[in-house]
């Protein structure tokens, strides 16, 4: 395999709650979160996400929410731009709809999720798959979600669909 048809795959994290979590969690929670993780993935010199608006693309670091606060290398792919493409036009037709959006169970996060397996073979952080779970284990999560599970996340960018 040429080394031209190896692309570096990363995951983007951003803490979007710019450190309250951190500072709150423990007096709301009960428990220590060091943050509410909204990722992307970045391949090909292009930030794709999930949220409110469907999937969406950006150049890296691109979105309302800044510089991620860190990087993670999920490894290499060989799967080129066209395929990449066609494979989130799909889930963009199908499974990661705008309106298939819930802040707890099909996220951000279960997007990122499904793109690194799909492009590497490997799986995201356990701490940012776990973070649902850990907040709705809590009363405090219990009462609020009615109210969070209407929320949507739309970090901008532009939307795959439209990408063809």
């Amino acid at each position: 395999m040429d080394q031209r048809d190896n692309f570096p795959v990363k995951l983007y994290i951003y803490d979007i709650s710019r450190g309250m979590a951190r500072q709150l969690s423990p007096a709301m929670l009960g428990k220590q979160l060091d943050g509410i993780w909204h990722t992307a993935v970045v391949v090909h010199g292009e930030e794709y996400f999930f949220g409110g608006g469907g999937i969406s693309s950006c150049p890296p670091g691109g979105t309302v929410l800044g510089d991620p606060d860190s990087i993670v290398d999920l490894g290499n792919t060989e799967v080129t731009t066209e395929i990449l493409i066609d494979y989130l036009t799909s889930l963009a037709e199908s499974t990661y709809r705008g309106d298939k959006y819930n802040l707890f169970e099909h996220n951000c996060n279960t997007f990122s999720g499904e793109v690194a397996q799909f492009l590497t073979g490997r799986k995201i952080p356990s701490y940012i798959t776990d973070l649902p779970s850990d907040i709705l284990s809590t009363p405090f999560g219990q009462a609020l979600r009615p109210f969070l599970d209407s929320m949507a996340i739309n970090p901008g960018g532009n939307n795959i669909s439209g990408q063809r």
